[in-house]
């Protein structure tokens, strides 16, 4: 259980304080709303300036002092609050599951599987296939199946259901979440005879170090060659990505996004929510696509787009304007016809 003074509050975090007594004492974390007078609580946004002004936390850390909470709130300033808050909940928040090594006795593990069963974890019903190779300190869920030939990294959380098809490759540190797949086929048909005939998908998919997937996440192997999530990734909920698509490194891919095959995708990228981009693009890096985004063209590093088709964001809202001016517009050119007498028939 958390009990902190303020003083060793501040310690941990490597915060000032600026208002409060130093041997006050916190037992709990919460929300700028929910936190109560014992809980620490922190100001990272500025949408959520009102619920600061009127919070009941004990103590909150923030980075401004321009906006501050109640009096008799005490007051620590950090330079990053939320990465501050986020110390204090890794390091007093309920644990999860500690790992335990072993294979469960209901797991299936094909005899040429290279792992070593004291530092790996496998859960019950999980499937590990011919050739797998698992590194120490992964973590494989329950119902997880690990198809033939598959690598995986040291230090890895393969969650319940997640599914990683033959030949793929994980790297150290990934997080694949609930009923992702790696590795399905890509969407790949040519049209001939009369039908839709499969064309064989040949290739895998590659994760760096350090890739977070979230649930029910789809990653499909390439046609040929790979399909590559870059080091410091991270993808939220239900995302689609096709074939042979590459993203780069420390990108931000948030829910219900798809991008189609082939498309290439820079470093420090953010896909905000239900972005979609049409195959064989390229997008630049430290681009900004913004929510409900249709990307059919490529767009330059550095560039925020917004839209269908996305534009520049400037363009976006500029042309915006013109079309809530038009129904103005008509009016007046009515106007001038009807004086004119050119609007009669």
């Amino acid at each position: 259980m958390m009990k902190l003074t303020l003083n060793e509050l501040a310690g941990l975090v490597g915060g000032e304080i600026l208002r409060g007594e130093e041997s006050a004492t916190f037992t709990g974390f919460a929300s700028l709303k929910e936190a109560n007078a014992g809980d620490v609580s922190f100001f990272g946004n500025e949408k959520y300036a009102e619920d600061l002004k009127g919070s009941r936390a004990g103590v909150v850390l923030l980075k401004d002092e321009s906006v501050l909470p109640p009096d008799g709130c005490a007051v620590v300033k950090v330079e990053n609050p939320v990465m501050a808050f986020d110390t204090i909940i890794r390091k007093y928040a309920v644990p999860r599951p500690a790992f335990v090594a072993g294979i469960h006795p209901r797991a299936s593990v094909d005899e040429t599987v290279k792992l070593n069963p004291d530092k790996v974890s496998v859960g019950a019903n999980a499937v590990i296939e011919a050739g797998a190779q698992i590194g120490d300190g992964t973590r494989i869920g329950s119902g997880a199946l690990i198809g033939q030939g598959v690598r995986i990294g040291r230090d890895c959380e393969i969650a319940a259901g997640a599914v990683i098809q033959y030949g793929c490759i994980v790297g150290d540190r990934v997080i694949l979440h609930p009923c992702v797949v790696i590795g399905a086929d890509g969407f790949g048909f040519e049209f001939a005879e009369g039908r839709h005939q499969k064309i064989e998908q040949l290739g895998i998919v590659r994760i760096e170090d350090d890739v977070e997937i979230g649930g029910s996440t789809t990653v499909d192997r390439a046609r040929f060659g790979e399909t590559v999530i870059g080091e410091g990734t991270k993808i939220d909920n239900q995302v689609q990505i096709g074939h042979n698509v590459v993203i780069g490194k420390h990108c931000i891919v948030v829910a219900q996004s798809g991008i189609s095959g082939s498309t290439r995708i820079g470093n420090y990228v953010t896909l905000a929510a239900r972005v979609g981009i049409a195959g064989h693009l390229q997008i630049g890096d430290g681009a900004v696509l913004a929510g409900r985004s249709g990307v059919i063209t490529d767009v330059s590093p550095g560039e925020k787009v917004f839209g269908y088709p996305a534009k520049p964001f400037k363009e976006f809202m500029r042309n915006s304007m013109y079309v809530k001016r038009l129904g103005a517009l008509f009016k007046r050119v009515k106007a001038l016809e009807e004086a004119s007498g050119a609007g009669e028939s």
